[in-house]
């Protein structure tokens, strides 16, 4: 499947050219999911979902434009013909919108068990940037949780902005270390689930954890948020920083309820040498 990228490129062409009168018009959630199940299923109608001619890829494993897109799926095609371990699959556990972006939380087969956040960035109806997060799933958890499940449905739309500003606080205060003893102004003291596979629940299992990094000389260190995206009850901020002596990009997912944070998820990645990238985008340049 060396020729995939020309696939791609045709399928492109192909389907934005048949019945323009009569436009399939989906949301673009739902854009979203189909062109990730597609790494799956290998139905090229979802690949017209991205601009052929302006495609930003900032996944530093990824070469740039919807040809680096093929490339990539070339390569896991040929690895699972290898193994069969490999074998791609795609479950989208939750999707949400904020303005122009969609983001989405998923469990994936892609070269291996992965946890994974993707962000998309449309314009005009088209996909022209993608930022992810994927870290390899754990499935023995220090909260007996897995690193997906839980509730998936969006509700409090009104609260949205209200949610985003009550996260951009807790990040300040408490993972940005300005104040970090208001942690109970924005985490929930009576019920904090943790998927995090490292952190029991509650905040005496998140202290514990901390603890046990800072006693080890390897703390958990966030030196810049990035980033912070919200619809209704969840909020996802994008951040950067140091864990177990690495540099990381941190992915958060928080749940908020009646104006505390009750739920957590996250994936932490370690940051590729810019040398080794595949393009020069950055990972957090928004």
């Amino acid at each position: 499947m060396k020729n995939l990228a020309l696939v791609l490129l045709m399928a492109v062409t192909l389907f934005s050219c048949e019945d323009d009168n009569n436009p399939k018009e989906i949301s673009n959630t739902q854009k979203v999911t189909e062109l990730l199940k597609s790494i799956e299923t290998g139905a090229k109608e979802p690949v017209s979902y991205i601009n052929p001619n302006n495609y930003t890829q900032h996944n530093q494993g990824v070469a740039d434009g919807l040809a680096g897109f093929g490339a990539a799926l070339s390569a896991l095609s040929d690895a699972a013909a290898a193994d069969a371990s490999l074998t791609p699959k795609v479950d989208v556990k939750r999707v949400f919108e904020d303005g122009n972006y969609v983001i989405a939380h998923t469990e994936y087969n892609f070269f291996g068990p992965k946890a994974g956040f993707d962000i998309f960035r449309f314009e005009n109806g088209l996909i022209v940037e993608h930022w992810d997060n994927l870290q390899t799933i754990v499935t023995e958890t220090a909260s007996g949780r897995s690193m997906f499940d839980g509730p998936t449905v969006i509700k409090d739309l009104d609260k949205t902005e209200t949610n985003r500003s009550l996260v951009e606080d807790l990040l300040q205060d408490v993972f940005l270390g300005e104040a970090p003893d208001k942690i109970t102004d924005y985490i929930s003291t009576e019920q904090y689930h943790q998927h995090n596979p490292g952190v029991k629940d509650g905040l005496a299992g998140l202290n514990e954890a901390l603890t046990a990094l800072a006693q080890a000389g390897m703390p958990m260190v966030y030196t810049k948020v990035h980033e912070v995206f919200a619809e209704g009850n969840f909020v996802l901020s994008v951040s950067e920083g140091v864990i177990m002596n690495e540099d990381v990009s941190f992915y958060d997912l928080f749940r908020v309820e009646d104006g505390k944070v009750v739920e957590h998820w996250d994936t932490v990645e370690k940051l590729t040498p810019s040398s080794e990238a595949l393009n020069s985008n950055g990972k957090f340049n928004f």
